[in-house]
This record gives C-alpha cells, structure tokens and sequence, in this order.
C-alpha cells in the first residue's frame, strides 16, 4: 500500500547561516518571508513565491534529539506544544557537515495511517507520528528516511490548523511583497545518486510513495532510464512523477492540477567519460542528496531579467547555442528572439513527436540554470516555464551540462591556482 500524498507542502533547507540564506532568497530570488520560528536554540524561517516554499532552518547541533523524552526511533504517538523546544521541528534534525535540502514535506490526509503502512513495509522513521499545536489548532507529522543519502520525507496532516503556516510560526511583518516575480510553484526535484543507485531508488518511490516513471524520451530504456555516454558527457537521468499515480493510492483533489505535478529526477554519472558535476556533488556534499530545483515562472524572460538585475548569476551556454541555424530557427518559431534569450543564458527546446509534425513549434520549454547558491558547489535552482512541453529539455541537455562542467573546471582550476600562490 502506497501513502496517500496530496500535494508537495514545503522544502526544507538545513544550513549553518540561516539569516544569509533568507537573505539571498528574499532579496536576489524574491521570496517572501512571511513565517519565523524562534527559539532559544533553534531558527526556523519560512519562505514563498507562489506556493513554492522554503523553509530555512539551522543545522542542529548538538546529541541526539529527544522528544518529550523520546528517542526519535520510538514508534510512539507523541503530543507537543510549540513551546516545547526540540529542534528540527516539521523535519528532520540533521547533523550534518555542509549546508544541505534534505526534506521534501507532503501533506497527506492521514498521517498515523500513512506511517503505519510505510513502516509496515520497512521503512525507517526519524519520528513517530506526532501532534503539534497551538492556539490556531493543531498538525501531525511524522519523518520518514528516503534511501536517497540524506534526503528525508515529513508526511504532515494541516486540515485541522488555521494559523499562518504552521503551529510554533508566528507571521512576519514583511510577509507581502509588491515585487512582480512569475515565480509559482515547484516543477521538479534532482538527485543527485550515486552510480547504480537509481533502480533501487525508483522501485521505493513506487512502492511506498506510488510514484510512476516519467519517461524523458520515448525511446528510453525502461531500466537504463535516459542516457547520454558521448562527447565527454557521462550522464544516467530516470524521472518520476507521483500527481498521476491514483491507480497507487494517490489521491490529489486541488483546483490548480499544474502545481501537484512536481517530477523527481535521478542523476548518476557513467564511468566512462571521466569526473563529472554529479561526482563533484557527491565530494562535496559528502553523499547523495538535492542537487537542484525546478521553479516554474510563467514568463521565463521577464523573471531572469529581474533576477539578474538582484544579483542572480546563470550558467551560460556557448554563445554558438544561439547562432547555430537549427536552434535559431527552432528559438524564431516559437517566437522568441534569440538575443533576448542570450542575454541570460536561457535555452529553448522543443517537444516535438510524432503527432505534432504539423505543429512542432507550440509545444516548447525555456529553461536556465543559477549557479551554487550554497559555499559548496553542490545545490542550486533553476528557472524552467513549459509551453505545453512536459520533459526536461532532452535537446538541452548537453548544453546545459557542458555549461555547469565548464564553471566546475573553471573553479577547480582557480582553487588550484590560488593554493600553488598560497605555498612559499
């Protein structure tokens, strides 16, 4: 039996610095902070474009975390007030070394039922469901382990809270913002996995979760997944998606379909080119975990413009991606110009299939990454708007690995330079 998952509720962010990585979602990718949880050892603080949220919390510190004298493994019911203070409140208190996005938060309809039949199956809680509440009502969670390094899933029931965001929230004065961002939800979710990982990974996601495999290309291999092994790109992509799974389990009953279509994707490296961004992340992430994510803008341009002007920096592609003839003219049809699109390093690809050779423009992607919004080269965002296209820019691909590659090698070489000036 699969859980019952309505809707993507929130990511959670662990980070060393909270108030500097709030500060760079609000003020260069304009999110808004409308929710602050403060202790006498902990900092929570939430943040929105859309209903995409973040949740910022401080990397716990510290033993093992106890709840009302519990030890987190315990399968046992636990009531708590939000002045009781444990960190890792809504997640999943996490000790580890580098900044990290290591919580995916679903909201499910019932929670103890969810958990029962995830533990039935074998997996691993961090916390046993347990209630939290307020004067605004109540919500239950429980963490549940991912077997994706440290990723880790909170299943949350709010249909019984009322309050701002979540009991323990208080709402900040500065919760609204007049800055025009198209930013709406979350598109998609990447891990980065270590090599041969990926099967395991998906056969749990479709058991305990009911997710079902979204294929990247048609012709894709239903065990390989999407592969690329040539011109010096190493690269294994499978994809998931867990809105289209009721046949599991899955029940999504929301007015906006677009927003529960949230896609996970797995990255691995293939041996067979050499070191790549993949390997990078797991060295310096110390493990597998989120690589990027996916926001979904409704006017791409508009919003990397505005980005850009806050400070953003995007990876960039060769300048040849824009002057090369099929591109431009694939970029004229969907009637965009390729100067403007240049202008950010945004890429443009079309969804063609065979039952679109009348029409193989009106189905298209934009998309653009930004660079590492963390110390480590590890996690950062992309910009994706979809006109009717449902992939990940299959024709992209390549241009957007050999873009990150290109800064990867270009700070590896840097780093390299400034130890060898270092040494007397």
């Amino acid at each position: 039996m699969a859980a019952y998952l309505n809707r993507l509720h929130h990511i959670s962010l662990y980070v060393s610095n909270v108030d500097k990585v709030a500060h760079e979602l609000v003020s260069r990718f304009k999110f808004n902070v409308f929710a602050i949880r403060l202790t006498e050892r902990v900092k929570q603080l939430a943040v929105r474009r859309g209903s995409a949220v973040f949740v910022v919390n401080e990397r716990a510190r510290g033993a093992q975390q106890r709840l009302n004298g519990h030890q987190s493994r315990v399968w046992s019911p636990v009531k708590a007030t939000h002045h009781q203070q444990f960190e890792g409140l809504y997640g999943a208190p996490t000790h580890y070394p580098v900044d990290t996005v290591s919580n995916v938060c679903f909201e499910v309809s019932d929670v103890e039922s969810s958990s029962t039949a995830l533990r039935d199956q074998g997996c691993e809680f961090v916390l046993p469901p347990t209630q939290v509440y307020d004067d605004r009502g109540s919500v239950t969670f429980s963490v549940v382990r991912s077997v994706v390094g440290n990723v880790c899933h909170t299943l949350i029931d709010t249909s019984r809270y009322d309050g701002v965001f979540l009991p323990g929230f208080q709402q900040t004065a500065d919760g609204s913002s007049d800055s025009y961002c198209p930013i709406t939800h979350f598109d998609h979710i990447t891990y980065a996995c270590t090599r041969r990982s990926t099967p395991d990974i998906t056969r749990w996601y479709e058991k305990n979760f009911g997710f079902q495999r979204f294929f990247i290309d048609r012709n894709e291999d239903v065990d390989e997944g999407y592969i690329l092994n040539q011109d010096g790109i190493g690269l294994r992509l499978t994809a998931m998606d867990y809105w289209k799974c009721s046949e599991s389990g899955v029940k999504v009953h929301f007015k906006d379909q677009k927003e529960t279509d949230c896609k996970f994707v797995m990255a691995e490296s293939l041996p067979e080119q050499g070191r790549n961004q993949v390997d990078t992340f797991l060295e310096e992430h110390r493990g597998a975990g989120v690589q990027h994510i996916g926001l979904y803008t409704e006017d791409i341009v508009s919003t990397a413009q505005t980005l850009t002007c806050a400070g953003v920096q995007f990876f960039s592609p060769p300048p040849t991606y824009y002057t090369e003839v099929g591109k431009q003219q694939e970029i004229v049809e969907a009637g965009h110009d390729p100067y403007a699109l240049s202008q950010y390093g945004i890429l443009l690809d079309t969804d063609v299939h065979a039952d679109d050779i009348n029409a193989p423009s009106q189905r298209y992607l934009l998309q653009v990454f930004t660079k590492p919004i963390f110390g480590e080269d590890t996690f950062f965002l992309e910009l994706i708007e979809r006109r009717g296209a449902t992939g990940f820019g299959e024709g992209n691909i390549r241009a957007l690995w050999r873009s990150v590659q290109a800064y990867m090698n270009g700070d590896q070489e840097s780093e390299r330079k400034n130890k060898q000036s270092r040494q007397p």
